[in-house]
């Protein structure tokens, strides 16, 4: 086994499988990453010499039915992300990141997606406060025109086109033997009051064989489109867009389906916060090319019909050696001498970043963090340096006004190497007033859970293992399986979750948010504030969060935001009846 290999299957995993280190002394040398990096073949520019490029705003295409509509295109489109190249991509209205979507708390909106791309896709609003009939199951397909009917059937066993009736959510589709569904026992993790469920017999699920041929019962399949209903009842926030079909999630996202969703409330916009061309969404994404410009991907089968999973050496994450920031490689902005508002998402598939804004005489800026996943924090944080995993969000406030007009100051990575340590970089054009404050005071709406209030206390493994003799990614041993009960809770019940990891794994819940209590024993991180939807676990650690399970009744899940670990099993099924 080669020197690529051993730190393609996670660098600590790969110590443990080649030269058998015993997993503590392998992942007590905490490796900065998870996964193995592609090398582009095409010329790649230098840093900070593509303006930034800020997504359009969406108009709704209506605001009647107190509600508002959005139109969303999924589509193929030749994009120039690296200067005079042209990238072949999949996109939301043909643009990479699509379009953002403006919302206001508890006004509710429907986006209808349209599918135009040769295979199927799923739309999930990550962070959403979302019905489980619009959260974006891996299974509740949007299937293409002329998807064949067979394939349909044999992948998740609803095929739209069969006796169809209307689904309410767009399109027509077949539920499909809803009441079929018994005689799994619920998993529950590994319940600490001593109701841990059985296991049912699973099917293999490794670096080449998903859960691609696993029968959904409770699937809902539509053809073409589909209407996604956000209620929007939640805290103001940073959310987003992608896709999260199964088996296949990290190449879509890869190829472009990725887009921004912002919530405001009338609370934040009083706050005097630096707003208009003064708050910017940055969604930073690392990809890689080939020769011919299009986007180099070890998939297994690169046309993502059938056969899911990559080559074994990225089968921990595939990280790529262009870090684009909005799409555009290493850009730059021109700022004012004054605050700027940053909202700031990792929607890479695996690579984790330490951010830190830095001056050409090397003076580091305060990150002022204001946010987290799910809104504001009762109180700013200031960093010096924020570690930012894969579906994080951070709100950041920086101020250029200390620096002079003509200065730079270069947004770095410090846990990249080579050109992966440079993110994007700003230049202070110009003197301006700026009237902006961060206040003492933030929010006052954080939920104030206590350990005392939980009614049970699961734990979790994620963890790498073997199945059908291939190389997969496993929550309490198990991959996914879509037809399986892994956890089922009651609405409005209060839990205690404690997460162990082996490499890795960033591990994200659907529709809750939740307190980070503790990691490896100890209080939480700084970075840690605030309300999260998505905790990263490093090598080796372990941490507790606490949520409470309110909003709305139906299958949801958790799973680990590494999107090839995602696609490779670690996947679980949340019940809330």
């Amino acid at each position: 086994m080669g020197r690529r290999h051993v730190l393609g299957i996670g660098g600590a995993l790969g110590l443990v499988a080649v030269t058998g280190l015993s997993t503590s002394a392998a992942l007590a040398r905490r490796p900065p990453a998870t996964g193995a990096q592609l090398r582009s073949a095409v010329p790649l520019p230098p840093a900070f010499q593509v303006p930034l490029p800020l997504p359009a705003v969406l108009a709704p295409v209506s605001r009647s039915g107190g509600a508002d509509r959005y139109e969303i295109t999924q589509r193929e489109a030749n994009l120039e992300v690296l200067p005079g190249v042209r990238t072949p991509m999949w996109t939301y209205e043909g643009t990479f990141p699509g379009p953002t979507i403006e919302s206001r708390r508890g006004r509710p909106i429907v986006v209808t997606h349209r599918n135009e791309l040769p295979v199927p896709t799923v739309v999930h609003l990550h962070g959403g406060r979302t019905p489980a009939a619009s959260d974006g199951y891996p299974t509740d397909l949007v299937l293409p025109n002329h998807w064949p009917d067979a394939l349909a059937r044999t992948s998740h066993g609803t095929a739209s086109g069969h006796s169809p009736e209307p689904t309410g959510q767009g399109g027509h589709g077949t539920p499909g033997m809803r009441g079929m569904q018994g005689g799994h026992p619920a998993q529950g993790g590994h319940d600490m009051q001593g109701r841990q469920g059985g296991h049912a017999a699973q099917s293999g699920h490794g670096a080449g064989h998903g859960t691609h041929s696993m029968h959904d019962p409770r699937a809902v399949v539509t053809t073409l489109t589909r209407d996604y209903a956000f209620p929007l009842d939640q805290r103001p926030t940073l959310l987003w867009h992608h896709d999260h079909r199964m088996d296949f999630t990290a190449p879509a996202i890869w190829r472009g389906l990725a887009g921004l969703q912002i919530v405001r409330d009338d609370a934040e916009d009083s706050l005097g916060l630096p707003a208009g061309r003064r708050e910017l969404p940055l969604m930073i994404a690392d990809r890689a090319f080939a020769a011919d410009g299009s986007l180099e991907y070890p998939a297994l089968d690169p046309t993502l019909r059938e056969r899911p999973g990559v080559r074994g050496a990225y089968a921990a994450g595939v990280l790529g050696d262009v870090i684009l920031v909005n799409g555009a490689p290493w850009p730059v902005h021109e700022v004012d001498a004054a605050r700027y508002r940053l909202r700031v998402l990792n929607a890479s598939n695996a690579r984790h970043y330490g951010l830190e804004a830095v001056t050409d005489d090397g003076r580091r800026l305060d990150l002022v963090q204001i946010g987290a996943d799910q809104g504001l924090l009762t109180a700013p944080i200031t960093h010096r340096s924020l570690p930012i995993a894969p579906a994080e969000r951070y709100d950041v406030v920086i101020d250029f006004s200390g620096v002079p007009v003509g200065g730079r100051v270069r947004i770095v990575n410090r846990l990249g190497s080579g050109r992966t340590r440079d993110v994007m970089a700003f230049r202070v054009a110009r003197k301006a007033t700026d009237d902006s404050r961060v206040p003492r005071v933030l929010s006052n709406d954080l939920p104030a859970w206590r350990r005392s209030d939980a009614v049970r206390v699961r734990e979790f493994s994620f963890r790498a293992g073997r199945m059908r003799g291939d190389h997969g990614w496993l929550i309490d041993g198990l991959p996914f399986d879509p037809a399986r009960s892994d956890v089922t809770t009651r609405l409005g019940d209060i839990e205690v979750w404690r997460l162990v990891a082996d490499v890795h794994h960033p591990v994200h819940l659907h529709l809750a948010g939740f307190r980070v209590l503790s990691r490896g024993g100890r209080p939480p991180l700084p970075h840690d504030a605030g309300l999260k939807d998505t905790v990263s676990l490093r090598p080796g650690e372990s941490a507790e969060i606490i949520t409470r399970f309110d909003g709305y009744r139906g299958r949801y899940l958790f799973h680990c935001h590494n999107a090839e670990h995602e696609d490779m099993g670690m996947m679980a099924n949340l019940e809330i009846i």
